[in-house]
């Protein structure tokens, strides 16, 4: 990514000698900020291009799907799928290896769904993965569902919270596209 971008010129590069060391440092410091707030950006054009290729995916096995779940513990489930069955999968979007490395709170997206996948760009070293759960390759225009996840049947109460909360969540969002005055943040 920073091959194809222009970011602006590390510190001491385009410095005059007139300068202060200050100014040279506060210089270095924005450079650097620009440059994560350029990374940051190009993670989440990553992410979005496998959300969609994910989307695509489980739509055409039959699979409805909300992104942003928020879920009973206050986290949020990149892509939850609900199938005509009942049966919940949670899909977790890891757009580089630092992004893997740096969150690991994955592990608790299976109290929420009877399968669990992980979706990454079809460059991600996916033998970094846990193969206890299911694994997605996927870019923007599709994906194809490489490791099945296995099944982890969720109990009937829970299961039932979920529908209610993919539904609830489904319907509110289907309204905001109709009104775009509607304040769905309290459902």
């Amino acid at each position: 990514m920073k091959d194809q971008c222009r970011f602006p010129p590390a510190h001491g590069d385009s410095m005059t000698n007139d300068k202060s060391e200050s100014d040279a440092r506060a210089a270095a410091n924005q450079s650097h900020v620009d440059n994560d707030a350029v990374e940051s950006a190009g993670r989440a054009q990553v992410a979005a291009g496998i959300e969609r290729g994910v989307t695509r995916l489980l739509i055409a096995h039959g699979i409805a799907t909300v992104s942003e779940l928020p879920l009973p513990d206050g986290r949020r489930a990149d892509v939850v799928g609900l199938s005509d069955r009942g049966i919940i999968t949670v899909v977790e979007i890891k757009s580089s290896v630092a992004d893997f490395r740096s969150d690991q709170k994955w592990t608790e997206y299976r109290n929420y769904c009877d399968r669990l996948f992980f979706a990454v760009g079809t460059d991600f070293p996916a033998d970094i993965l846990p193969a206890d759960a299911g694994l997605i390759l996927a870019d923007r225009y599709g994906g194809a569902i490489v490791r099945d996840a296995p099944t982890h049947p969720l109990a009937a109460a829970r299961r039932k919270a979920m529908i209610t909360r993919f539904g609830r969540a489904a319907a509110a969002r289907l309204g905001k596209t109709r009104d775009s005055g509607l304040n769905i943040d309290a459902i």
